[in-house]
């Protein structure tokens, strides 16, 4: 058996057919077919129903696909240690965060990692938190910062900080140049543009809300970070965001708030039980070092 056997054997698994298979993989389909009845005689069963219109597993194709998902994600990992170098004098860093982390972390903390680490090859991605777990899993990640709770035991989550949600508004809001704290009551007379209820940010926000009691009036849902933050700037509508967003760059005001104000943690995750590479070793200690030194927000000053 061959490495070779495998990956045909998840290309059929993964396009449902020998057809699109054969295609994605650029050979022919008797050839794709010729290796797969190889692969089952040498294992002595049958991997799939070739009865149905479609291509479909059998049990034991399916007990051994996932063990072959394993198996190629390890060899990848291997593959990168090889060609891994301590010094740093070259390497990849595969870095990934929720949006709202992107909104305000990812150019203090990549303008840092670049001025230490010049020659490392950065890929940055925004993806939403079952993408990034997805991505750990299967090996397409290093290393994201993204929210302390995850789903599944081969997520490592290390705790880096604590930050605050707070209300924000754009130059066109009344409260624009309010210092004193919202009381709940005022924040429950307010107009909010939110983030959708498919963010972790939201659910945090509206476990505020019931926990002070407000009914918010809620005008406008956006499923952008970005876009919410146009919406705010350009309205006199209020959002609830985490603080560091708001800066004058921006055009955005935080306004305090009366009382116990929502927070969320942040965490950095890797895949439990995998090679580390030093490049994203070298970036953990960065996060690390930064929230240290002054907290959480002294990374985006």
């Amino acid at each position: 058996m061959l490495l070779r056997h495998l990956r045909y054997l998840l290309a059929v698994a993964d396009h449902g057919g020998f057809t699109r298979a054969a295609e994605a993989l650029h050979v022919s389909q008797p050839t794709l077919s010729q290796q797969i009845r190889q692969l089952e005689e040498t294992l002595g069963v049958s991997l799939f129903d070739r009865t149905s219109r479609t291509v479909k597993p059998t049990d034991a194709g399916e007990a051994y696909i996932e063990s072959a998902r394993r198996v190629l994600v390890e060899l990848e990992a291997g593959k990168r240690a090889l060609h891994d170098v301590k010094d740093l004098s070259r390497g990849t860093l595969r870095l990934a965060m929720t949006p709202t982390f992107m909104a305000y972390l990812v150019g203090p903390l990549v303008r840092d990692y670049v001025a230490r680490y010049p020659n490392i090859h950065l890929q940055i991605f925004e993806l939403s938190m079952d993408d990034i777990e997805a991505g750990l899993l299967d090996d397409s990640l290093d290393i994201a910062i993204a929210f302390t709770q995850v789903r599944h035991a081969d997520i490592e989550s290390i705790p880096a900080f604590t930050e605050t949600l707070g209300v924000m508004v754009g130059r066109d809001h009344p409260l624009y140049e309010s210092q004193d704290p919202l009381p709940a009551e005022e924040v429950a007379r307010l107009e909010f543009a939110l983030l959708t209820t498919g963010f972790v940010t939201r659910n945090r926000i509206d476990e505020y809300f019931a926990l002070e009691r407000i009914t918010p009036k809620v005008v406008i849902e956006v499923n952008s970070v970005s876009t919410l933050l146009e919406v705010i700037r350009h309205t006199a509508i209020a959002t609830i965001l985490p603080e560091p967003i708001a800066t004058q760059d921006r055009a955005l005001r935080k306004i305090p708030l009366l009382g116990e104000a929502p927070k969320r943690g942040a965490a950095l995750l890797r895949r439990k039980n995998n090679y580390h590479s030093a490049a994203s070793v070298a970036f953990m200690e960065l996060v690390s070092a930064a929230v240290a030194d002054e907290s959480a927000k002294s990374i985006i000053h």
